[in-house]
């Protein structure tokens, strides 16, 4: 396989700069287009920002988008008209939005992750399990730390952590989603999952899930120390996507969990 033509979304942002530099360092990558939603007057890497736009993305193989849902819409139109291959980094869709990320699938490849870390992903997996095996016995709920400048909450990876302890109990998520806090000190556990987060100075993140009868409490737990994980895991989904028929898949397809 030649190299793969790469678009980076929201290249202005941080994990858009991010990106950049790791499809830099990666040779089986080739940086094609980059794309924001205003006017940059300058080049980055040797190529101009442009608008999302038909002629913009007709070249490359798959698009990276970690930026805000209405943009990760605007891309994925694009994307099915010129059946290219997506990886969604971005959070914060409704349940509704989830659904129609789902109907684009039909049409084109997508891998969206809350979180493309090897780590975090094993943690999902792990909170599953735990999630499982512990029953209704067990309370839970979602606790994250990030930085100051991240506006949603609580972060795509707790909700899919959330997601993983209904899994686990084989509940509907939606139904078991509980309240959601911001800069609490303390939150309490609830029948429902309640998570709660932090904002503060430039954390990349933090991740905890913890399980309580009331006896005793199981803690799993994940920090990230480097930006890099990300995109690193986002260039590595880039090309496993590429031989993959229309679908939507996770970082669990990629990883082979269970």
């Amino acid at each position: 396989m030649g190299k793969i033509n790469l678009a980076i979304t929201g290249c202005m942002g941080r994990m858009g700069q991010q990106l950049i530099k790791s499809a830099n360092k990666d040779k089986s990558v080739n940086l094609v287009a980059l794309t924001e939603n205003r006017t940059i007057n300058k080049k980055i890497s040797g190529i101009k920002p442009e608008l999302n736009t038909e002629k913009t993305l007709s070249k490359v193989d798959v698009i990276i988008d970690f930026t805000i849902p209405k943009c990760t819409f605007e891309v994925l139109n694009i994307a099915a008209k010129l059946k290219k291959k997506v990886v969604i980094g971005t959070t914060g869709f409704t349940k509704k939005e989830e659904s129609l990320i789902k109907n684009f699938s039909k049409k084109i490849p997508i891998l969206k992750a809350g979180n493309m870390s090897l780590g975090i992903n094993l943690l999902m997996y792990l909170t599953e399990i735990t999630s499982e095996t512990l029953g209704n016995n067990y309370l839970s709920k979602v606790f994250e730390i990030h930085h100051k400048h991240k506006k949603d909450y609580p972060s795509g990876t707790a909700l899919m952590l959330g997601r993983g302890i209904a899994v686990g109990k084989n509940k509907d998520f939606y139904k078991m989603m509980g309240k959601k806090y911001l800069n609490k000190k303390k939150f309490p556990y609830g029948k429902k999952i309640n998570f709660n987060s932090i904002r503060k100075g430039e954390i990349i993140g933090e991740h905890e899930v913890t399980f309580s009868s009331g006896k005793e409490i199981i803690t799993l737990n994940h920090e990230a120390f480097d930006r890099a994980l990300y995109s690193e895991g986002a260039i590595t989904a880039a090309k496993w996507i590429m031989n993959k028929k229309p679908g939507l898949y996770s970082m669990r397809n990629l990883l082979n969990f269970k």
